[in-house]
């Protein structure tokens, strides 16, 4: 069986996070008044910031990035309803192919389910498993995902199809199954793992590869 990550995978993720900073421009403008907060927001993720980019925002605006308001910012980004699309080819794979497929994604439930129902995805994908469901500990590394996608499965190969080698390959490793790294230009993750363990299999920089790769293992 199959098995996805969602950002930076299916879609790329970058997408999401400007969706989210354009509509916090009219979300602020409209509980304070202040025009440009997205803009600002823009620029400051295109120069390279991630961490702190509403806190720097607020700053470049003379707004107090106040806990309370930070947290409320969050929220909002999070709640988003997003405008986002899924990549090409990886739309081209999931129609041409019956599946089954499964999903192993991170995030808060409701942001990743938001991004699940703008994409469209349960149209392909039947088993899939947001670890914001469950308690804190439980997203990738942690095998919880892994384990119930073994179990939904018929014997036969799994392929986890993913971007980010901190910690999208590890586990699945260890457990037996193919790993394939997609690379796409513009994700927002380093495509360098930290160590041999964390590497996957094989790599592709397109789903128009994936079945020539996976051919290339045996059974």
């Amino acid at each position: 069986m199959l098995v996805f990550d969602l950002d930076d995978t299916l879609y790329l993720e970058r997408e999401f996070v400007l969706s989210g900073y354009r509509y916090l421009d009219g979300w602020v403008a409209a509980r304070t008044g202040t025009a440009g907060f997205g803009d600002a927001c823009i620029d400051l993720f295109g120069a390279g910031e991630r961490r702190r980019v509403f806190d720097r925002a607020c700053e470049r605006l003379e707004m107090e990035p106040r806990p309370e308001l930070i947290a409320e910012l969050v929220a909002a980004y999070r709640g988003h309803p997003p405008e986002i699309a899924l990549a090409e080819d990886a739309g081209r794979y999931l129609a041409a192919r019956a599946g089954p497929f499964g999903l192993i994604t991170d995030g808060p439930e409701h942001m990743q389910r938001a991004k699940i129902a703008a994409l469209k995805l349960e149209r392909w994908i039947a088993h899939i498993r947001p670890t914001g469901a469950w308690p804190a500990g439980f997203s990738k590394p942690h095998p919880r995902a892994f384990e119930e996608m073994d179990k939904l499965c018929s014997p036969g190969p799994m392929v986890y199809v993913a971007d980010n080698p901190a910690k999208d390959f590890v586990t699945p490793r260890a457990r037996g199954w193919i790993t394939v790294q997609i690379r796409r230009p513009g994700a927002i993750h380093s495509p360098v793992p930290p160590d041999d363990r964390h590497a996957a299999h094989a790599e592709c920089q397109s789903f128009d590869e994936l079945d020539e790769v996976i051919a290339g293992f045996p059974g």
